[in-house]
């Protein structure tokens, strides 16, 4: 496969050591969608000093007692768009605006599955981002490319269960790999 048809739906994107974006450095991002109008994704692993309660709270939408307080941590999903709240979640619900993306993930943009969660009413395995990372037809391709990202198949424990500050090197030994052979430049054969 080229990278020109290449399609990373349902994958992760691990950011390399020499990446110089803060916003992205030692990143774990789902890809959502990757198509000829470019890719959107969600950082997992960025989580912000905000949590599910406060967001809700701001949201006019307050917790019940099934929602166990403070609630999950809101993560950074990416630099676009950062006023907008994405869910990612496992069961496909009858939610508003709920795209499937592959293997029984869903990830929803409407905010009637946050009602849901404080209500206890939502998805059981679930992440909640603020913003997404957004990349124009053949951007993505051109940083694979020059080595900016390796992938990995994306699960449900990679996405849902496992601690954020995990999630990077859990992705690079998915691939087999100790970060610490990683070289922090990246060159081309």
């Amino acid at each position: 496969m080229t990278l020109e048809n290449a399609n990373f739906t349902h994958q992760c994107l691990i950011a390399m050591p020499a990446m110089d974006d803060p916003r992205f450095a030692q990143s774990l991002t789902y890809i959502i969608k990757h198509d000829e109008e470019g890719a959107v994704g969600l950082i997992v692993n960025r989580p912000l000093p905000l949590h599910l309660d406060h967001l809700l709270k701001e949201l006019e939408s307050a917790p019940s007692a099934a929602l166990q307080l403070p609630g999950p941590r809101v993560l950074f999903g990416g630099p676009v768009s950062t006023q907008m709240g994405f869910v990612l979640h496992r069961e496909e619900g009858h939610w508003n605006s709920t795209l499937p993306v592959a293997d029984g993930i869903y990830v929803t943009s409407s905010r009637d599955i946050l009602d849901a969660i404080a209500q206890g009413q939502g998805p059981d395995e679930y992440l909640v981002a603020l913003g997404y990372a957004g990349w124009a037809p053949g951007q993505l391709e051109e940083e694979m490319g020059q080595n900016a990202w390796l992938t990995c198949d994306a699960d449900a424990d990679l996405l849902f269960n496992l601690p954020f500050e995990q999630r990077w090197h859990a992705g690079i030994h998915k691939l087999g790999i100790d970060p610490a052979f990683l070289a922090s430049e990246a060159g081309h054969a």
